[in-house]
């Protein structure tokens, strides 16, 4: 019996140590593309909300571990872009994108020490797209399937179909605030570094008007070359004529607000750095 409450003691404290690097957290914020179809930053009229969720876990009082789970919506637009080279072109897109990631966070400074610290974060990726526009009748279409440039079309064999669930390289940097022992705010922006072009279904030229309508029908002409709904020319443009730039992958990136909150309650932190109210005993 005493080797069995020693056993459950053990375990039941080993259970706590664990629970009080485990942190809970929500993330709220803006997010945005860039690509063939903008090159602004956070453009006016295509920037929407993020939010999303984690877990954390301290490794050390300097490194912490991230799983997390994020939901937004980028898109672009020629009309908004500003360049009149690209404007009677007319495409846009938008796309959902579910991601889940692994992040490590690198803090300069203990948080169990001071108040403040920057923080750089990096890890692997991995995210679901679709990405989709609307025709002239205001109707949702998905693009992939049109392949509008040749994807998967006989005669192309250089335009393989994309996947639309993919890897990424999160990478970014942020300031966090630990408020008391267990509730903490950070204030961070990432990128997203992509090994596809196609997040906006433009990436290369156009393929022979005559191919693409036989293979994908009229829809596919229709959204693959809009300059004519916006004063462009009426005419579709040539075989291999340029429709985007292959040169550079697109990407997509976040800034926000990212709350955790540490599941046990504190014994004052691997750093024993604090007041007995909780609070970091240096400020810087």
């Amino acid at each position: 019996m005493k080797k069995l409450l020693v056993f459950l003691s053990l375990a039941l404290l080993s259970s706590a140590a664990y629970t009080q690097r485990l942190h809970a957290g929500v993330f709220g914020g803006l997010s945005a593309y860039n690509g063939d179809l903008t090159e602004k930053i956070f453009p006016q009229k295509v920037t929407n909300f993020a939010i999303g969720v984690s877990v954390n876990y301290e490794v050390t009082d300097r490194i912490m571990a991230r799983l997390g789970l994020t939901y937004t919506v980028v898109g672009g637009s020629d009309k908004y872009s500003g360049n009149p080279d690209t404007y009677t072109r007319n495409l846009s897109f938008e796309t959902k994108i579910t991601e889940a990631a692994i992040t490590g966070e690198y803090y300069l400074y203990s948080l169990d020490e001071r108040r403040f610290s920057p923080y750089l974060l990096a890890g692997v990726a991995v995210y679901h797209f679709n990405p989709y526009t609307y025709d002239a009748t205001k109707s949702m279409v998905y693009l992939k399937p049109l392949s509008t440039e040749g994807q998967g079309i006989t005669g192309y064999p250089d335009r393989k179909p994309y996947s639309l669930t993919q890897f990424a390289i999160p990478f970014g940097a942020g300031l966090k605030f630990a408020i008391n022992d267990n509730l903490r705010i950070g204030l961070e922006g990432g990128m997203r570094k992509l090994f596809t072009d196609y997040l906006d279904d433009v990436s290369t030229t156009y393929i022979d008007a005559g191919d693409l309508l036989a293979a994908r029908g009229q829809l596919a002409i229709d959204l693959s070359y809009r300059g004519d709904e916006a004063g462009g020319s009426l005419i579709y443009p040539a075989k291999n004529a340029q429709r985007g730039s292959p040169k550079s992958k697109d990407y997509y990136y976040f800034t926000g607000i990212h709350l955790t909150y540490r599941l046990g309650t504190s014994s004052g932190g691997s750093g024993g750095g604090r007041h007995k109210t909780g609070c970091p005993v240096n400020i810087w």
